[in-house]
């Protein structure tokens, strides 16, 4: 049976006239963009701007809503009551849709962002409530979960269509969670490293910890950062060692199972 992933990227998160990432280059690479819905990042300009060129380079569209944190990029922890949060959730998720219908295109999936997403992938009960929430605006959305962690549990227990995700430029933990930020090797930077090592764990359907651990996984996308100064050479590594490998790259389908 052939191989094939997705490869999608975190865009959309300027402000005004602060330019984070560069999503023009990342787009023309890709096939899926999780663009910021004004919360943790972006602003009504930068997200018409994004999904018009998302657009046009047939790439699929995700809402990206995060904390409502502009100051700390969405990447501090917040605790606010589960209605409260499914209603950021259903806030940012509308603003999206709105954007992108007006762009010409749609959004069909919906990844958590920074501080929010790794939470939900520790407390299933809060991936829960936030998957509930963007599911009661648009059941048939497909949820993109950090794959094997609480976000996928959740995310099978609704019976929604979903996709596991990996990250190509994040180190892994023993239990498939991120190692957090501020820890020394958390980050990749070196595209040279990026890009066979995503091959490896595509090929190996496992996520690859740094002890070598192999933690089998659906992986059906991977995750590129656009708002680091090589995202766009680890982009172009991994999509090349991917099609090296024979591993096609497109959208992803969703899955139930």
């Amino acid at each position: 049976m052939s191989l094939s992933v997705d490869l999608n990227a975190d865009m959309g998160e300027s402000f005004g006239p602060w330019v984070m990432g560069r999503d023009a280059e990342l787009l023309q690479i890709i096939t899926s963009a999780n663009v910021a819905c004004g919360a943790h990042a972006g602003d009504p300009d930068v997200m018409a701007e994004t999904m018009a060129i998302a657009v046009e380079n047939r790439v699929g569209i995700g809402a990206h809503p995060g904390f409502p944190d502009l100051q700390g990029f969405g990447r501090r922890r917040m605790h606010l009551p589960h209605k409260t949060l499914a209603n950021f959730i259903r806030f940012q998720l509308g603003a999206a849709q709105a954007m992108a219908t007006a762009a010409g295109g749609k959004i069909r999936h919906l990844k958590l962002h920074g501080a929010l997403g790794n939470m939900t992938s520790e407390d299933g009960e809060l991936a829960r409530a936030c998957y509930d929430a963007g599911l009661s605006v648009d059941p048939d959305i497909i949820i993109m979960v950090l794959a094997a962690t609480a976000q996928e549990q959740a995310a099978r227990a609704l019976g929604c269509a979903w996709a596991g995700e990996i990250f190509a430029d994040r180190a892994y933990n023993e239990d498939a969670t991120l190692v957090d930020r501020s820890q020394p090797g958390a980050v990749i930077h070196d595209a040279a490293i990026a890009g066979p090592r995503i091959a490896s764990m595509v090929k190996a359907g496992a996520i690859i910890t740094g002890s070598g651990r192999e933690i089998p996984a659906a992986i059906d996308t991977i995750c590129l950062h656009g708002d680091t100064p090589e995202a766009v050479e680890i982009a172009r590594s991994v999509r090349a060692a991917l099609e090296t490998e024979g591993v096609a790259v497109t959208q992803f389908p969703g899955r139930r199972a």
